[in-house]
């Protein structure tokens, strides 16, 4: 089919072109933004837990741009190669070391914690960057051989990750549970993102949500589920929020299980 006059202007204008590159260092500079601020959360004599809670709002919002380059990249037809490996750095810095940096630093919330407190935290946070460095590594090597046979991820994504992390200390933030509970929280969110990190590098399926909501308007079952959603999160805000992104980051482990467990059920038919 012929293009229009306004679709050859928007698809072959080279101001045009610059705008998914542009949207992907909007999202390096908001994880920028956000270690920058989780580096403030620790002072030589002063501890601030606001800051980490700021950083974790930041993450989120570059979650925005991540899922715009995209959409940019499609509508002005500006792919490359040079995009992609501009997204996955960006990725890298945004959703793999600014939310292990928060790990990090919230060891310090701990006055009394030991050498080996902060080494567990370090290696849990390490396990986090490792994990979404080969996570990222390995989506750039599939896509350059075009072997993607499904529009699911496989693994993780690491914005779904990050999400996760953030999401919790937002909540707790939130209820105003920080302070009470600020020692369970540095003890074991360090585990809760090691955990993330293995389903990053795992073979688990997980829904690609950007090309399910772009879709949605096209399926009615699918639009109902999100105008549901988004119901949800503008009654009970940062509470079904949190608890979606959780149920997400634990669907597709709990549907491999469901699966495994009606594959090795046994068969109760007998023949008379």
């Amino acid at each position: 089919m012929q293009k229009t006059k306004v679709q050859k202007f928007i698809t072959e204008n080279r101001w045009f072109k610059a705008v998914p590159n542009s949207l992907t260092l909007c999202n390096s500079l908001c994880g920028f933004a956000a270690i920058l601020y989780t580096i403030r959360a620790f002072r030589a004599s002063d501890y601030s837990a606001q800051a980490l809670f700021i950083s974790a709002w930041i993450i989120l919002g570059a979650m925005i741009f991540d899922a715009l380059d995209g959409l940019a990249a499609r509508v002005f037809n500006a792919a490359s190669m040079r995009g992609m490996e501009m997204d996955s750095l960006a990725d890298m810095v945004t959703f793999g070391v600014a939310p292990a940096a928060i790990i990090a630093v919230m060891a310090h919330s701990i006055k009394d914690a030991t050498g080996a407190y902060d080494a567990y935290v370090y290696a849990m946070s390490g396990i986090y960057v490792s994990c979404a460095a080969l996570r990222l590594a390995t989506y750039n090597v599939h896509a350059i051989l075009n072997d993607k046979t499904s529009e699911d991820f496989s693994g993780l994504p690491s914005p779904g990750a990050a999400a996760g992390i953030c999401s919790v200390l937002i909540f707790f933030n939130s209820a105003e549970l920080y302070e009470r509970f600020n020692m369970e929280l540095a003890a074991y969110l360090p585990i809760y993102a090691a955990l993330l990190g293995l389903l990053m590098v795992s073979r688990f399926s997980y829904l690609h949500v950007g090309k399910w909501i772009f879709s949605a308007r096209r399926n009615n079952h699918r639009f109902l589920i999100m105008l549901t959603v988004l119901l949800l999160i503008a009654i009970f805000k940062v509470y079904a929020f949190a608890a979606l992104v959780n149920l997400y980051v634990f669907s597709a482990p709990a549907m491999a299980l469901i699966r495994l467990f009606k594959k090795n059920k046994p068969d109760t038919h007998t023949i008379n």
